[in-house]
């Protein structure tokens, strides 16, 4: 679009706008109350709007774009494959459907060695739920308040913030899950002051949950492995063992949820292989292809893929594996693995995020907590260090958002685009983002956090 003269490129970005108000509902919006940006293009860790500004993207989108904007192995790997095969359906045998199955199921800890493929996220979630209650022919679900699992029926329920709340009260939420607290040491529910405290007697709440709940009525327990949306949330050391522990005691199908933490966003291919712990099931979505074309799934283990050998499975979607999607992953994969993508994401954690953000830290009277590894991680905002009251109330809205409003805005005129939630801040970049790239967002979030400081009491 360099050719076209800055007035019809205004004009373009008008009509943009125009149409998406006329005729386009938005997700998780009051739709009089939104003024969407009209985007013209991106590539990279990059992207602009049609008056030619340019963003630094530090939220990676929703946390999906782990290789970035167009990169151009994967965007070719499309254009191929459409002009070969664009749609074949999910009961035939296909190349590439077969082949990202296989990459899938190599990265993939122990023996979860079969790949169900779906469109997304949420209805990975579904259908891992759903094959853990088939498997155990129990119908209980056990998952964290502190969680998003996605929007559709069982993946609202499942999920832990108060985007939950207003599905509950319409009924679209389905029955059957049980919430707990995971851990959380900077907030802890238990009264922890060290880590292992804070392992050991969250482990010890979540044996009780199972316990009051029936340990033969619980089907399973869903994780997402680092928290995301809800705070990025590391687990502590022994964590997840103790919950693989608790499933293995009681018979439950633990349920790895990876589709924000997977693909190399957590500087592994999967966040669980950090703590060495194979789920029953893994649900993957976003980083797989970096959203170029919609996909999903689950990755599931020898013993759960049995269950259903001679017994159909009763799920299924008109585009499961569609053969544009796989291609994307095969091609993602591929990129990643020649370009280092995952051991990038591990270094810049280590040797970029880690230590910029804990000296922001130290600086900022607004910073009460720098958690995260890898490309993800997030600032937990507060009016006072001391107290470690949130900067805006927990689900903040209108007024008494401002103060997080007010730094979005700040880094955007900084041209850098936040990810931010409630009273965090996420630093989410693309995980092949440059290390000068990286260094570019630090210096703006630095300087947009003067605004925060300035509620600090």
């Amino acid at each position: 679009m360099t050719d076209i003269s800055s007035d019809d490129l205004k004009a373009a970005g008008a009509k943009v706008f125009a149409d998406d108000r006329a005729h386009v509902f938005h997700s998780w919006s009051a739709q009089g109350a939104i003024s969407p940006l009209p985007i013209a293009g991106a590539e990279g860790s990059w992207f602009w709007d049609y008056d030619g500004n340019r963003y630094l993207d530090f939220s990676s989108q929703l946390v999906n774009t782990n290789i970035g904007h167009q990169h151009p192995k994967v965007v070719a790997a499309i254009q191929e494959q459409a002009g070969r095969l664009c749609t074949i359906a999910p009961q035939f045998a296909n190349d590439v459907r077969g082949e990202a199955a296989r990459l899938i199921a190599e990265l993939a800890p122990g023996d979860l060695d079969y790949v169900f493929f779906t469109n997304g996220g949420a209805e990975a979630n579904e259908n891992a739920v759903r094959m853990a209650r088939l498997h155990t022919g129990r119908s209980k679900v056990l998952s964290a308040y502190r969680s998003y699992h996605g929007s559709t029926s069982t993946a609202i329920a499942l999920t832990g913030d108060p985007r939950r709340w207003a599905n509950d009260a319409v009924g679209q939420s389905t029955g059957g899950v049980v919430h707990f607290f995971g851990p959380h040491l900077y907030r802890s529910h238990f009264h922890a002051s060290t880590e292992a405290e804070e392992c050991e007697r969250a482990l010890l709440h979540l044996e009780q949950v199972i316990q009051y709940e029936g340990p033969a009525t619980i089907a399973a327990i869903v994780l997402e492995t680092i928290v995301g949306t809800a705070g990025v949330l590391v687990p502590p050391p022994g964590y997840l063992a103790g919950v693989r522990a608790l499933c293995d005691k009681y018979g439950i199908v633990y349920i790895a949820d990876e589709v924000m933490a997977g693909f190399a966003r957590s500087g592994r291919w999967f966040a669980v292989d950090h703590w060495d712990v194979t789920p029953d099931l893994i649900t993957f979505a976003k980083g797989s292809n970096s959203g170029y074309i919609p996909v999903g799934g689950v990755i599931i283990s020898q013993r759960i893929r049995d269950t259903f050998d001679q017994r159909v499975y009763p799920g299924g979607l008109t585009y499961s594996g569609h053969p544009l999607a796989c291609a994307s992953i095969v091609a993602t994969i591929d990129a990643m693995r020649e370009e280092g993508v995952v051991e990038h994401a591990a270094r810049l954690g280590e040797e970029v995020f880690g230590p910029a953000l804990r000296e922001l830290a130290a600086k900022h009277p607004s910073v009460g907590e720098v958690r995260g590894v890898g490309a993800f991680w997030a600032l937990d905002l507060v009016k006072n260090q001391d107290t470690r009251e949130m900067l805006v109330p927990y689900n903040a809205a209108g007024a008494d958002a401002a103060p997080m409003n007010e730094l979005g805005a700040a880094m955007k005129a900084r041209g850098v685009w936040p990810f931010i939630n409630f009273n965090r801040l996420h630093v989410v970049p693309p995980c092949n983002i440059t290390e000068a790239d990286a260094r570019k967002g630090l210096e703006a979030l630095d300087e947009a956090l003067e605004v925060a400081d300035r509620y600090t009491v």
